[in-house]
């Protein structure tokens, strides 16, 4: 929990946009309603020209989302304001930093290259103590890129003071990682590639574009999914056990994973797939293609499907092709981690059939854990069935965002990504992304409301 007593200025760059709106001021409303007593003030700010009484409205009618008691609401809209602001005019941010107070935090929730203008406008300043910068991802939009963006990032403030989001670091099923894993003596020693065949990290929704056309068609599923999160949570999953949860042993262990990690056969067209989505219907609504979508250049050709296989080279993992996957406008929307185990050395003779792999889910939404193991059957003794133990985990009581901005507001980086982590992440996929850029790789179809393109199954 944050320190009460310590006020917090938290400024949302780009507080007229969609993520301000869905995920941020939520998340935020989870965090006053466990912390009634924190002590802050709430800034947005834009190019955009917006009446006070429109931030207003905005900020009250999205932070009981979260489930911010009304009392806490009023109290919070008593310290709530909204400037308009060039962030790239270095003249324009001296003049609105002076006049805060407290920690101060700015939160980026911007595109990656107006965030990247930003901070070279605030190179040109001189910051005030402490400052605390939220960046968003894309974290750059390739390796050399993210490498830039870190150099001018650390001429402003230190690495402790920087805090690169990506939310899926704040899931409770991607933290409930740690406890399954290093908390189970029945998991922990099979955790390796004697047991495992193969594991699969999938995050599919069935939304289509839903109007983000100005950000996903330049960036598609392989940068707006894999590249940050899945390659993080697969970090998580994989790392070696840390021998305390702090920021530093953490994010030391992701980035050892992260640079034993390469491509399957360091063959970025066979160990990569691509696809989007055609017109459809998905639960009684009319999904157009995509590149019917306002706002969608159809020659850039963006991927609705990404799909990359990666192998982790070190001896708890060699030889385990690891899959992940993401995509829009999908009917089933299977989203968590399935962690295939190998079939039993020798099965007894007398068996009328083999048994299965045992399989282990760990569900991200809902968040649920299933086993599934091989017993025998009901009906008939000597036949071996599946047998499936299930449970749904706890919610937290902060949404993903709500615990990420927890996090910043104490100054603890843990779930924030590090400079060399982000790199990493740039650099396993590059050869992907040179590759679909050349064209080696081809652009598939699924319709809408499918499980992808009939050729993958």
């Amino acid at each position: 929990m944050s320190d009460a007593a310590a006020p917090v200025t938290l400024v949302i760059f780009g507080a007229s946009g969609d993520l301000a709106h869905r995920l941020l001021l939520p998340g935020l409303g989870t965090l006053l309603k466990a912390e009634p007593d924190l002590r802050l003030t709430l800034i947005g700010a834009s190019d955009l020209y917006w009446p006070q009484e429109r931030w207003t409205e905005l900020v009250s009618s999205v932070l009981p989302a979260g489930g911010c008691p009304t009392e806490r609401v009023h109290k919070q809209l008593g310290t709530t304001r909204y400037v308009r602001l060039d962030v790239t005019d270095p003249d324009q941010l001296r003049a609105f930093l002076f006049e805060l107070t407290g920690q101060i935090v700015l939160y980026f929730a911007l595109p990656p290259a107006v965030t990247m203008k930003a901070c070279e406008a605030l190179a040109r300043i001189d910051l005030p103590a402490g400052i605390r910068l939220a960046i968003e991802k894309p974290f750059g939009t390739d390796l050399a890129s993210a490498h830039r963006f870190n150099t001018l990032l650390a001429r402003l403030v230190g690495e402790d003071q920087i805090f690169r989001v990506d939310h899926f670091l704040g899931k409770e099923t991607v933290l409930n990682l740690l406890g399954l894993r290093f908390a189970n003596r029945v998991l922990e020693p099979t955790w390796n590639a004697e047991n495992i065949e193969r594991v699969e990290i999938i995050d599919d929704e069935a939304l289509a574009l839903e109007g983000r056309a100005g950000y996903y068609d330049r960036a598609g599923a392989l940068k707006d999914m894999i590249q940050s999160h899945l390659l993080l949570v697969m970090a998580m999953f994989a790392m070696e056990e840390p021998a305390r949860l702090d920021a530093v042993e953490l994010r030391d262990l992701m980035v050892h994973t992260l640079r034993s990690t390469h491509l399957w056969g360091d063959d970025p067209v066979a160990a990569s797939r691509r696809a989007r989505y055609t017109a459809g219907t998905i639960q009684g609504r009319t999904i157009p293609a995509y590149v019917a979508e306002t706002g969608v250049d159809p020659a850039r050709e963006t991927e609705t499907l990404a799909e990359v296989t990666v192998e982790i080279r070190n001896s708890r993992w060699a030889g385990v092709p690891i899959r992940l996957r993401s995509g829009k406008a999908l009917g089933d929307g299977v989203r968590g981690i399935t962690v295939v185990y190998r079939s039993v050395a020798h099965q007894p003779e007398g068996f009328r059939n083999l048994a299965a792999c045992d399989v282990l889910r760990i569900g991200m939404s809902p968040e649920t854990l299933e086993l599934v193991l091989a017993t025998n059957a009901g009906g008939d003794r000597w036949d071996l069935e599946r047998t499936r133990l299930a449970a749904e985990l706890g919610d937290s009581p902060l949404r993903p965002y709500g615990q990420i901005l927890s996090g910043i507001i104490q100054g603890d980086p843990m779930l924030s990504v590090r400079g060399d982590v982000a790199e990493e992440c740039w650099r396993i996929l590059t050869p992907v992304v040179e590759a679909w850029s050349d064209g080696r790789v081809p652009l598939d179809e699924y319709h809408a409301g499918s499980s992808g393109p009939l050729s993958w199954r």
